[in-house]
């Protein structure tokens, strides 16, 4: 008897039993009897007779590590669902980062050029003009190649009835995507927070007294990021900034920059005085918010604590640059070629496996790096208040 015989039969039952059942005021219980399930059943019974009788192509069928690897997967209940993949947040590093492009796996120099622009001296009659002081600065990086493989047995790919494996290259892509954002992530972070070369006494970048976020403490930092000035002494305009919170912050952070008035003293600070200003909330336009999910993971000590200003990487001099070799700019996914060929000649599909093993393997490559660039155009704090 054939596989969509035994279902019919199988379905003709069921509704016997459901009439007797009816008869007698009791109702069958079990999925199996709902519409949406036998209609379900039939629709996988079809397909699988297709590909049986060669009416269907069997890769519908696949998309595939070993049978074993998957118990649950390749189990014999028959009502089974996939649930969805876990979902994960936008790219969040090309807002403080700049984008780079390099030729090839070489150290890259990036050069700056600071001097010459302080404000001009009085040149007396018959004096001499002062000369400028000019001096430059180089930053150096290399870009590295990243990447996994995902193997499976052939007959991974043909029991695979829910298509549970058939997202295995979205998952690379992923993989690699998270990678970028790990690495920028420890670039400008610690293990107990704000990376402590680039945010140092000595950079001037430090948020004084390292305050919890508020209104108080983001007005505190943009005094710290509005001192700043050049090797002549002479005041840096950033423009905008990002403020980037870990996602414990994110309530705290949007709170601030959405709300539609903020309380001040007359004399600056915190309105908790006798003399208060109802100002309109001045930050919404000078600050976005970014969420940073690595950072409690990469700062194991104020991860969730910590918070940090970024100039605009897009005007003016980044704090930092993430590169990418010329050319393979994004991830890039390869399945491994058939190196078969059938008895009587044909093209073999790599869904097909290799020739000792019948493996279909899938890789990822991803090539980047990255630097830190200039401390006075970030600011930073771990919160703490001390």
């Amino acid at each position: 008897m054939q596989l969509l015989d035994l279902i019919e039969t199988y379905n003709a039952q069921d509704a016997t039993a459901e009439r007797l059942y009816a008869r007698e005021g009791r109702r069958v219980r079990g999925g199996r009897n709902n519409p949406q399930y036998k209609q379900s059943l039939l629709e996988a019974a079809r397909l699988y007779e297709g590909v049986l009788t060669g009416r269907i192509r069997s890769d519908r069928l696949q998309e595939a590590m070993t049978t074993s690897d998957f118990p649950y997967l390749f189990g014999d209940i028959i009502d089974r669902q996939m649930l969805a993949s876990y979902q994960h947040m936008p790219v969040m590093w090309q807002s403080i980062a700049k984008r780079g492009r390099v030729r090839d796996f070489r150290t890259v120099d990036r050069f700056a050029v600071n001097g010459g622009e302080a404000v001009l001296s009085e040149v007396k009659e018959t004096a001499e003009y002062p000369a400028a002081s000019v001096s430059d600065a180089r930053y150096q990086y290399q870009v590295k190649k990243y990447g996994k493989r995902l193997p499976f047995s052939w007959e991974s790919f043909i029991n695979d009835d829910l298509d549970a494996l058939r997202d295995m290259p979205q998952r690379l892509a992923n993989s690699a995507r998270f990678s970028e954002e790990r690495f920028v992530t420890d670039l400008f972070a610690g293990t107990t927070g704000p990376d402590g070369t680039f945010f140092a006494g000595g950079n001037n970048n430090i948020v004084t007294s390292n305050p919890a976020l508020s209104v108080a403490g983001l007005t505190t930092a943009f005094t710290v990021l509005a001192a700043q000035v050049d090797t002549d002494g002479n005041p840096i305009y950033l423009g905008n900034v990002v403020l980037v919170v870990p996602p414990a912050l994110k309530i705290t952070a949007n709170n601030i920059l959405n709300a539609t008035e903020i309380l001040a003293a007359d004399g600056g600070g915190d309105g908790t005085g006798n003399n208060q200003l109802r100002v309109a909330n001045w930050l919404k336009n000078d600050v976005s918010v970014v969420v940073d999910p690595w950072l409690p993971i990469v700062s194991t000590t104020n991860g969730n604590t910590s918070w940090y200003l970024f100039a605009d990487p897009n005007v003016g001099r980044p704090a930092m640059e993430i590169g990418f070799l010329s050319g393979h700019e994004t991830p890039e996914l390869f399945m491994k070629s058939a190196n078969a060929t059938r008895v009587g000649g044909g093209a073999v599909d790599p869904m097909d496996g290799d020739f000792d093993t019948d493996s279909i393997d899938t890789k990822v490559r991803h090539v980047f790096g990255g630097v830190l660039l200039d401390p006075k155009s970030a600011v930073a704090s771990n919160g703490t208040g001390s």
